[in-house]
């Protein structure tokens, strides 16, 4: 059997079919910029799932506030290693960045358990008490999102698409409803595929404008 076997050639392939896809079944559908554009793509690419087109909302300044951010070696926090695994962390650190993800730390441990909350939101806690310019990504805990928009701190960005049922919804539109520069999943979608795959978007098109 014949078949692509390349791994930069299946991806390349797969945008080909995600341009075509969207050609013909939204023709009137307008991308805000080049760097909208490659995120949206991305996370279709990973999910194979074309209401991405309509879910993904962005804030004003979502886009310029995050790019910033990693260009000036910010520091990323995850709430899952899943979402940790996913970035590009050699890329990132490239730019003078790092990912931490803080859920298994037994700091967090402890105060989760001694306040009774999640380790999501504990793990929000102690990355607020960290010096240097942050951005937030979410792609599993609706709690950690809450509890982050809780804190009411300025932070340089976040990526809030939580996945589920329970806070979910709920959580993306609290952040949607915030001042925070953010991209959001609106809606039950999302995970720490979609979150990675946004942070990838932006550091691939940070590189090619390099």
């Amino acid at each position: 059997m014949d078949y692509l076997q390349q791994p930069q050639a299946i991806e390349a392939k797969s945008f080909v079919i995600i341009g075509e896809e969207i050609r013909r079944t939204r023709p009137d559908y307008r991308f805000a910029s080049p760097l909208h554009e490659a995120v949206v793509k991305r996370v279709i690419h990973t999910t194979a799932d074309f209401d991405w087109l309509d879910i993904l909302w962005f804030s004003d300044d979502a886009l310029e506030s995050l790019c910033a951010a990693i260009k000036q070696g910010c520091t990323l926090y995850t709430d899952t290693t899943m979402a940790l695994s996913g970035i590009n962390k050699t890329l990132l650190a490239q730019f003078g960045g790092e990912v931490r993800c803080y859920i298994a730390d037994p700091r967090v441990a402890r105060k989760a358990k001694m306040e009774g909350i999640t380790r999501s939101m504990a793990a929000v806690d102690l990355a607020l008490t960290e010096e240097g310019d942050k951005v937030f990504v979410f792609g599993n805990a609706p709690t950690a999102l809450f509890r982050l928009l809780e804190h009411k701190a300025q932070v340089n960005g976040v990526v809030g698409v939580p996945v589920g049922f329970v806070g979910a919804e709920e959580s993306k539109e609290a952040l949607v409803a915030s001042c925070l520069p953010g991209i959001a999943a609106r809606g039950r979608k999302g995970g720490s595929n979609v979150a990675a795959a946004i942070i990838n978007a932006l550091l691939y098109k940070l590189r090619e404008e390099q």
